[in-house]
């Protein structure tokens, strides 16, 4: 399964990057009613492993993903465990011009082959579109204060 969402953020590239680059900003464009608990994290998203919980109410899903491919123009997260038998999430960025960019998220899944699992990845992916545009506002709302 795929999935691709692409936003326009008045904020330039670098400002863009940065913030992605900084592990807590996974949390602050996370939509109630799911937290993000960091276990263990790089300073910044240069590379490295994530270990992290989504609170999804009072169920924990635990996650490790692998950061990979890290440049101003983006980041990979590759799903070393989790709830899906596989996940690569590319964010790209690009810029429109000198004070806007373009925010792409590329999602490519699979669900694993179980009841429990599978249902819960599958609730996820349908989810996405309301997480990918709650996402989508909360960015612009953080990086457009302040705008050039």
């Amino acid at each position: 399964m795929d999935y691709l969402h692409i936003f326009r953020v008045n904020a330039p590239l670098s400002r863009v990057a940065s913030f992605h680059q900084q592990p807590t900003s996974m949390g602050a464009i996370t939509p109630p009613p799911i937290r993000v608990e960091l276990h263990r994290v790089p300073a910044n998203l240069s590379g490295g492993e994530m270990d992290f919980t989504l609170w999804l109410g009072p169920l924990p899903i635990h996650w490790v993903a692998q950061i990979e491919d890290v440049s101003e123009s983006g980041f990979t997260d590759r799903q070393l465990s989790g709830p899906f038998a596989e996940w690569v999430h590319r964010h790209s960025f690009a810029a429109v011009d000198d004070h806007s960019t373009e925010v792409i998220d590329q999602v490519s899944l699979q669900l694993k082959p179980d009841l429990v699992w599978g249902s819960i990845g599958l609730g996820f992916r349908l989810g996405m579109p309301v997480l990918f545009a709650y996402r989508a506002w909360k960015t612009r709302r953080l990086l457009e204060k302040g705008s050039d």
